[in-house]
């Protein structure tokens, strides 16, 4: 099946593991072109060579989300060298565990600046090349607490909420331009983030990490962990041209986890 991303431009944030690691080099493997972005610039360009390797065509930025002043310099130099984005892959880091009462008001601002405002200023940004074009995706990575909330992730849950209103309502304003903007959920997928909560909640609750694992996966109906390139595959085909009449929509990549329908 021809996915109609050969010489798409493609931007995918938090690109340099894990799920947006498995994004890009799927991305590219259809024949897009990526700007593969994190703050962490090394693992960006072991992304970008994982994909030159490949025989694929990418370019490594070090981009920090909360510093909202590296976005102009940032789509100018992805431009410059690829050309204006077609497909916008939004993934942010999350904030540590925590309740969400009792949290002070700089640490709601510093997270709502990384992971909601960074966001909304970047897809902005890359909005009217996409409407003048007339095609175009925009793609956001949220998590399932948005759906279920997830105990002790209280930051996490509250602002990733914000962005399907966001994303609900921009879907509304910019579909008739050819753009189409979706969310999409992970499960329980392997990657360093869910090691990291795992670990964490061994602490908390004295137990091994192992028997939090087993204790996780017994709650997933496919009995276990997704894989990075489960979730890639299906973000591609949202980033499609086969997927023009897919907007406004959450699409959860769980393995089932999910309780509520």
């Amino acid at each position: 099946m021809d996915l109609g991303l050969k010489g798409k431009i493609a931007l995918v944030l938090g690109s340099g593991g894990g799920l947006g690691g498995a994004i890009a080099k799927t991305l590219a493997a259809e024949g897009a072109q990526i700007a593969v972005a994190d703050i962490n610039k090394e693992a960006a360009e072991k992304t970008v060579a994982d994909i030159r390797t490949a025989g694929g065509s990418a370019m490594a930025l070090e981009w920090d989300l909360a510093n909202l002043d590296l976005i102009a310099p940032n789509l100018a130099a992805i431009e410059k060298q690829l050309g204006s984005v077609d497909v916008l892959v939004n993934i942010t880091g999350g904030p540590p565990p925590t309740l969400v009462s009792g949290q002070s008001a700089d640490s709601w601002r510093k997270y709502f600046d990384s992971m909601v405002l960074s966001v909304i200023a970047i897809s902005d940004a890359v909005l009217p090349k996409m409407r003048e074009k007339k095609w175009g995706r925009i793609i956001t990575s949220t998590s399932s607490g948005v759906v279920a909330p997830i105990p002790n992730l209280g930051l996490s849950n509250s602002l990733r909420m914000s962005l399907l209103g966001w994303s609900k309502t921009l879907a509304g304003e910019v579909g008739r331009d050819g753009v189409t903007v979706n969310v999409v959920l992970p499960g329980r997928v392997a990657t360093g983030r869910i090691t990291f909560l795992d670990e964490q909640k061994a602490k908390r609750e004295g137990k091994s990490v192992e028997d939090v694992s087993a204790a996780s996966t017994a709650s997933i109906p496919v009995g276990r962990y997704g894989d990075p390139q489960e979730y890639a595959d299906v973000v591609t085909f949202m980033a499609s041209g086969r997927a023009s009449y897919l907007t406004g929509s959450v699409i959860r990549v769980d393995g089932g986890l999910i309780p509520s329908v």
